[in-house]
């Protein structure tokens, strides 16, 4: 239904191929609009990440330093990151991006009705118990490989 931007597309670049496959076939069958924000990451951006919230303004998103903890958007040792964050596009009445947790159950149900997640062996951190975040997605086997040194 819907196709991505230059931009997202650019945003899946390093990205592990099945990781894109899975987010580009989720959008083809989406009846809900969305946009790759993060593919890869430095460490270095990663920890500009994980200060706001911390030392910079804004709510904490990640728990992820880049250093001590790395994130899943890092290049893994293949030269891959095996993480994506997205944003729905879904707007208030001033025009601003709804971030309403809802927006990205849908898109994670669109995912699980098509087989996607089982497809491509791909989670949602919407699901993790103890740290939800709606607008992550990832490969399900990422904790297991080592990151680039």
């Amino acid at each position: 239904m819907y196709n991505f931007s230059e931009r997202s597309i650019k945003n899946l670049k390093g990205v592990h191929p099945d990781l894109v496959s899975f987010m580009k076939e989720l959008i083809s069958v989406s009846n809900l609009d969305f946009k790759i924000t993060a593919g890869v990451r430095t460490a270095p951006q990663q920890n500009s990440l994980y200060q706001q919230g911390r030392t910079k303004k804004g709510v904490i998103v990640t728990r992820c330093d880049g250093y001590k903890y790395p994130s899943n958007h890092q290049e893994k040792i293949d030269g891959y990151g095996y993480a994506v964050d997205i944003c729905a596009l879904k707007y208030l009445q001033n025009g601003n991006i709804d971030w309403n947790f809802k927006w990205y159950k849908e898109l994670y149900q669109i995912a699980k009705k098509h087989g996607l997640l089982e497809k491509y062996k791909v989670e949602w951190a919407g699901n993790w118990k103890d740290f939800q975040e709606g607008a992550h997605f990832q490969l399900i086997n990422a904790r297991n490989i080592p990151f680039k040194k």
